[in-house]
């Protein structure tokens, strides 16, 4: 079963949470734990959301914080798990930059670009697919970005 698919009603929600109901429905207006609503605008209650219930009564009952603090709490860790979230998308398309700035490209003398791994050697029989062989040869000419000439 998905845990937060919103399948609990209030009753069901504060008996698994330990709490009245009335203290579910406190919590919602409050922003504290806001569940899901039905058509007919009942609220139904995920075990996530049950979670977060039983947070809020530890840090209420074992920390002593206010219902204040426990929001201002709460918004924060969902902040910083956006912001965990965000900086593992930026460090994950990092490192995709730094290793398409690693590769080293190859061109043949009829146009066709190969990726050819940093460090090894290529061989023209590589980089020449389909491509008729010309008397006299080819060039070919190895690409790496971030080099600076030899003129300057």
């Amino acid at each position: 079963m998905n845990d937060d698919a919103p399948v609990l009603t209030v009753s069901q929600a504060a008996a698994m949470a330990g709490m009245h109901p009335q203290t579910l429905r406190q919590y919602d207006r409050l922003g504290l734990v806001t569940p899901r609503r039905t058509v007919g605008r009942g609220r139904r209650y995920s075990r996530n959301d049950v979670a977060r219930l039983l947070e809020v009564q530890r840090l209420a009952q074992g920390e002593g914080i206010n219902l204040a603090g426990i929001k201002r709490i709460m918004d924060l860790e969902r902040q910083v798990s956006v912001l965990e979230q965000r900086l593992a998308e930026l460090l994950a398309f990092q490192t995709e930059r730094v290793e398409a700035e690693r590769r080293v490209f190859a061109a043949g003398t009829a146009g066709d670009v190969v990726v050819v791994p940093r460090g090894r050697r290529v061989r023209s029989a590589e980089l020449r697919v389909d491509v008729e062989r010309r008397p006299g040869g080819g060039a070919l000419v190895l690409w790496r970005p971030h080099r600076q000439s030899r003129r300057d």
